[in-house]
């Protein structure tokens, strides 16, 4: 397979619909993930709740066809960028990521700032998944218009990148104007800190991707057809005249289970080739661990081990 090596993600539970007692166990889970040698833990995002979940259902507001919210109202969701900072503590070499980040609840300068932070204190290891979310309340209690968030989430990425990449910045826009500002240190990362735009196959989107895109994480009905849906944000790339060539692309894995109900590990890394040929580079499965670190550790193993097998050149 050319070009860069597939990386292999895996999606950190940062949530509980009820108190858990306490986090080490997913602080000491991130750690097995970074020992085993995957390559990146993502975490998701919500500040607060309304009480209109079920409208997550709802497509055409940013939700998913038939999607249910993992807890109620009441659910105990932690911050993504102060959890990885903690995971960042605790690993060595793996990247952190989020998926998604709604970047636009965060006043930008401000997000600049931690994720800059976070990437220098975590060696150049920050990803930056971001996206528009679905929750009307999110954006009401922040001060901001739920109508506007497209253009709200490009104004955040704006600021970021011109505070990553520039030692003397000037900005004006409807949204905001400064002049010689200054913000160090900058992140590691040529460029500032990777981001990555979740979407679906829209214009709009593919224009996020050229202006501010490292990468794409798609949603809907890209998400469930991957491959076609490739195909087609690729289409509205060169559309735009942006070379496509480069693009990186998540892509989800389902977990195969034996008759017993265990994981099986060979079976589960057998779709992985289909997707890297499609043009997929950061492949995500969620998996659950057995009990014991010993035995985690030894399956992580395993796993790690099948997906490179699946992805060698």
């Amino acid at each position: 397979m050319s070009g860069p090596r597939p990386q292999l993600s895996v999606p950190l539970t940062t949530f509980a619909a009820e108190d858990p007692g306490g986090w080490e166990p997913l602080l000491r889970r991130a750690q097995l993930l970074d020992a085993a040698g995957v390559d990146r833990v993502v975490v998701s995002d919500h500040v607060v709740f309304g009480e209109h979940l079920e409208e997550y259902g709802r497509p055409e507001i940013g939700g998913q066809a038939g999607g249910k919210q993992p807890t109620g109202p009441d659910g105990l969701w932690l911050e993504p960028l102060t959890t990885l900072a903690v995971i960042a503590g605790r690993t060595e070499q793996i990247r952190l990521g989020t998926n998604i980040l709604i970047a636009a609840l965060r006043r930008p300068v401000v997000l600049a700032k931690a994720a800059a932070t976070l990437d220098v204190l975590s060696g150049g290891r920050l990803d930056l998944g971001v996206g528009v979310g679905w929750q009307r309340e999110e954006y009401e209690a922040a001060g901001l218009d739920f109508g506007g968030r497209g253009r709200l989430l490009e104004h955040s990425l704006e600021v970021c990148q011109a505070l990553w990449r520039q030692r003397r910045v000037n900005y004006d826009a409807p949204e905001l104007r400064f002049e010689a500002i200054h913000q160090m240190p900058k992140p590691l990362q040529p460029g500032g800190v990777p981001v990555w735009v979740a979407g679906t196959v829209h214009a709009r989107v593919a224009r996020r991707i050229a202006r501010f895109g490292s990468g794409w994480i798609p949603w809907g009905p890209a998400a469930a057809d991957v491959t076609t849906g490739i195909r087609r944000m690729r289409q509205e790339l060169v559309a735009i005249g942006h070379d496509a060539s480069g693009l990186q692309v998540v892509g989800f894995v389902k977990t195969v289970r034996d008759d017993h109900g265990v994981v099986d590990v060979a079976r589960t890394m057998e779709a992985v080739p289909a997707l890297v040929e499609s043009g997929v580079t950061d492949v995500r499965t969620s998996v659950p661990l057995p009990e014991g670190e010993a035995a985690a550790a030894e399956f992580l193993a395993d796993l790690v081990e099948a997906f490179r097998k699946m992805t060698a050149a």
